[in-house]
């Protein structure tokens, strides 16, 4: 990994497009900081677009389309687009979400994980979600090993469940879908962009295992700095590393994105 202060000028002329996760990427300690959210702003003051790719629920992407400086949000690792059109709030699903026999699989894995990892729990979030099965392992006390988390999705498994590791929870849901497949669905519907012509324009930022289909896909990637944590499981780490963890790690990658372009147009 690279320090971000390595990105050149060339490349951050070329970003349109800016995607990031949200938990210990945008936040710093489970707050949006100021110089994060500004960060947002300054983006969109200079025409970038902006697409946060989360694995919190559609009860919180309502939110975000509505009230944050974005042009989308991929929510629940996949499962659904949100975005505002004309003072309308609109989604898109995933196809394979449809399933009525989803919550009845994931509130069995649930009562398998809640047995088998001691201290494990459901997250709070999970009253306003649709689509999939939050563990927390490490938002809220007691935070749990990585290995617990390990075991947790290693559960989800074998239940023939997909589960991704983030900073904080252990996500699970049934459908072959993640946040790149619907990102690629999200260039398509929203702006009749192929995906795999347009990578190069974008600059994708994330901090944990369940950001690596994003950093293994975009050329330009940076992790905030806390990533580390996550080395030892990272296959595929992104491109460029900030020098700051979380929220101060975006607000560093923004500002050097947006002063190499400012540097160009001078």
């Amino acid at each position: 990994m690279l320090p971000i202060k390595q990105l050149t000028s060339d490349i951050a002329q070329n970003i349109q497009f800016v995607l990031s996760d949200i938990d210990d990427t945008m936040t710093q300690d489970g707050k949006l900081p100021a110089n994060a959210y500004q960060a947002l702003w300054d983006l969109k003051s200079v025409g970038i677009k902006v697409i946060p790719v989360t694995g919190r629920p559609a009860g919180w992407c309502d939110m975000i389309a509505r009230q944050w400086p974005v042009d989308a949000v991929v929510g629940e690792n996949g499962a659904l687009i949100v975005y505002e059109e004309h003072g309308v709030l609109k989604e898109i699903l995933h196809p394979q979400v449809a399933d009525p026999k989803i919550a009845d699989k994931l509130k069995i894995i649930q009562q398998d994980v809640l047995t088998r990892v001691p201290k494990s729990r459901v997250a709070k979030d999970q009253a306003y979600r649709r689509f999939d099965l939050a563990i927390d392992f490490a938002e809220e006390e007691p935070k749990l090993p990585l290995q617990s988390a390990e075991q947790i999705q290693a559960i989800f498994h074998q239940h023939g469940a997909q589960a991704k590791i983030s900073s904080i929870h252990v996500n699970g849901w049934f459908g072959e879908y993640d946040k790149l497949s619907m990102t690629h669905l999200l260039f398509k519907e929203l702006w009749q962009l192929d995906l795999d012509q347009e990578k190069q324009h974008v600059l994708f930022c994330g901090d944990s295992p369940n950001d690596e289909p994003m950093f293994a896909y975009f050329p330009t990637s940076c992790g905030v700095a806390n990533i580390r944590e996550f080395a030892s499981v990272l296959r595929s780490p992104p491109t460029y590393i900030s020098q700051e963890e979380a929220g101060r790690g975006f607000a560093e990658c923004v500002a050097h994105l947006l002063r190499l372009r400012a540097d160009t147009t001078t």
